[in-house]
């Protein structure tokens, strides 16, 4: 994965220009004037802007560039969007803190739906309404990890703070849609006077609150592309990572966490034979 700033160390300078952008070679020749020893990478933000990336830069090298820029290109006026400036122990510090509160998010998920099903223990364990609930959660984050990996490789995306608050944010969001499903599994299990399987009843209830998901699913996900096409660059990505994630909620609650409720239940039966 291409990681930003955040959690390598490192400056992140954004600029944008009044008039038509200089062109970006003209830009980097500048910058390498000033400092011909410093890795300094540019990316085009929209129109007019452009984004630098280096190692750390102190202030006095962060106005050097400004005051460089602004004597080459005179004839359009440059402001300065965005300046962010993160050391190496703060990154790292970061990254551990960032696995850390996904880990005892997924631990406090389990525990929670453990204890609020406890009484769906006559049928399936609480705890394997838990683990399957985790299960559609990784499968939730890990593939915008691996979508963002990619665009990293082929487009320079990094993945900073910003991502780590969506990957927490669709957990939030997906464990909801999964904990609807159970508790009408729940509730289909005590008025279960019909005798059914419980393949069925978890396909009843699926279908009893697909509607439901789907609203839901549908109306967040207009907000998202709305922010994605008109949020502007710094959180384009943020939504991005949501929109992602929140489609896959919708889709492994129903695909992903049901289905190993019923194959639990199955597995549990041929092993108590």
């Amino acid at each position: 994965m291409n990681f930003g700033v955040d959690f390598r160390g490192g400056s992140i300078l954004e600029l944008e220009f009044s008039g038509d952008r200089p062109a970006t070679a003209g830009i980097q020749s500048v910058i390498k004037d000033l400092f011909p020893d410093k890795d300094v990478s540019l990316s085009e933000v929209g129109d007019r802007g452009v984004m630098l990336r280096a190692g750390e830069l102190q202030e006095t090298e962060h106005q050097a560039i400004l005051n460089a820029l602004r004597s080459e290109f005179s004839q359009t006026e440059l402001t300065e969007k965005r300046f962010d400036s993160v050391g190496p122990i703060i990154g790292k510090e970061l990254e551990s803190k960032s696995v850390t509160a996904l880990i005892l998010t997924l631990l406090a998920i389990i525990i929670y739906i453990a204890f609020v099903f406890r009484k769906m223990s006559v049928v399936l364990s609480s705890w394997a309404m838990g683990v399957a609930a985790i299960a559609a959660l990784f499968h939730d984050v890990v593939i915008p990890v691996g979508v963002f990996a990619i665009l990293g490789h082929y487009f320079n995306v990094e993945i900073g703070a910003v991502f780590v608050a969506a990957a927490l944010t669709v957990l939030g969001y997906s464990v909801s849609d999964t904990v609807v499903i159970f508790d009408r599994v729940r509730e289909n299990v005590i008025r279960n006077r019909s005798r059914e399987s419980f393949a069925d009843i978890v396909h009843k209830s699926v279908m009893q609150t697909l509607t439901r998901s789907l609203n839901t699913t549908f109306t967040t996900l207009l907000s998202l592309i709305a922010i994605f096409l008109f949020g502007g660059e710094s959180l384009r990505y943020f939504s991005l990572a949501l929109i992602i994630g929140i489609f896959l909620g919708a889709y492994s609650s129903i695909f992903v966490a049901s289905p190993l409720l019923v194959w639990w239940s199955g597995w549990t039966k041929v092993r108590h034979k």
